[in-house]
């Protein structure tokens, strides 16, 4: 970090969401969020939901008399997968949330919104970007030739940007903004799941691209599946019962018994169950991979070729299930993931052996 600025008294940061590569039009923009009399050079600006493709952000310098003018907007790419449980399609057996499922014995309930819970999928995005003091022959703060000073906005998952140009400082640069689809009822017009098919169904589509999602469980959950699926499945199946569906499957009955699943074929995870688990897709690799979601520790990956669009998939007897979207893939998975791909004829794929 540069040293501070004593001619500096404060600074000012601004923020708007946008759909738009770019500054937006003037019709499509939205009003600047602001955030005034940040005394330090590190900011963390937290409470963020990533539901739009990106953020403009710019800064502006100010001393006790004057205000200089504001940075060069930067414009960052979210890249986050967002989706909401579909309650629509879900097993009545289960109520549901935007972001939390919970098994309800009684049934014929499970679209009431569940009370006294929040919803907790707030995510922060890092970077760190220079702002100018202002050039002006009257500006008390500036002097001819031009100064630059740093304030530091942190936003966590590790996307850091430095200078006015806006250059990445560390990281691989940022793939591609990934297609998911519209949201819409999942199943459309089909019926709910039900039987034993105690499920629910992430309500956006992932068509291409890498994405990355966390599932964190009660500690009296006695049965549960995380994984993904083809629109196609059917309403008494279950996940990784049929060809077109992969999960790991967990159950807490008696002793506990951890597997991955797909095609009616098991196997064995000799590992313990992570208090949260990572769920990493790479459609158009065909990876779709499991983490423990704190120690970043693989767990497990399917290896295939997706020839239809996925949905996030869960199934749950007794308990709940709180889903955590709007992550951006962590540098520590992208880094197994790149090893994992230099690897050949592995058989922790059930596809390998289906």
């Amino acid at each position: 970090m540069p040293e501070e600025d004593s001619r500096i008294d404060h600074f000012v940061l601004e923020y708007r969401k946008t759909n738009f590569d770019g500054l937006p039009r003037v019709k499509d923009e939205q009003r600047w969020e602001l955030i005034d009399y940040i005394k330090a050079t590190e900011y963390t600006l937290s409470g963020l939901k990533f539901d739009t493709k990106y953020m403009n952000l710019r800064v502006q310098a100010c001393n006790k008399a004057v205000a200089g003018e504001y940075s060069d907007p930067v414009t960052l790419e979210t890249k986050a997968f967002v989706f909401s449980l579909d309650s629509n399609s879900s097993h009545l057996n289960l109520k549901v949330e935007d972001t939390y499922v919970e098994w309800d014995p009684t049934g014929g309930k499970g679209q009431e919104k569940i009370k006294g819970k929040e919803n907790k999928s707030r995510y922060e995005l890092c970077f760190a970007y220079t702002a100018r003091s202002m050039v002006d022959g009257q500006n008390p703060l500036l002097k001819s030739n031009r100064r630059k000073t740093c304030l530091s906005v942190h936003f966590c998952n590790c996307v850091q940007i430095l200078n006015c140009s806006f250059l990445l400082r560390s990281g691989a640069p940022s793939p591609k903004r990934t297609s998911v689809s519209t949201r819409s009822s999942v199943r459309g017009s089909r019926d709910r799941f039900t039987g034993e098919s105690y499920t629910v169904l992430g309500d956006t589509a992932v068509e291409s691209g890498q994405h990355y999602w966390e599932v964190r469980a009660q500690k009296d959950c006695k049965s549960y599946s995380v994984g993904v699926t083809y629109r196609n499945l059917g309403k008494f199946d279950q996940l990784g019962k049929t060809n077109s569906s992969w999960c790991i499957h967990i159950n807490n009955w008696l002793q506990t018994t951890f597997s991955a699943k797909h095609n009616n074929k098991t196997k064995t995870l000799d590992i313990p169950v992570p208090d949260r688990i990572g769920v990493y897709c790479d459609f158009d690799g065909g990876h779709l991979s499991f983490y423990n979601a704190n120690s970043k520790e693989l767990l497990h990956t399917f290896r295939t070729k997706f020839t239809q669009p996925l949905l996030p998939g869960f199934m749950i007897w007794c308990g709940g299930l709180t889903v955590s979207t709007g992550l951006q893939v962590p540098s520590a998975v992208k880094t197994l993931q790149k090893s994992e791909n230099g690897l050949s004829g592995s058989t922790s794929s059930l596809n390998n052996i289906a």
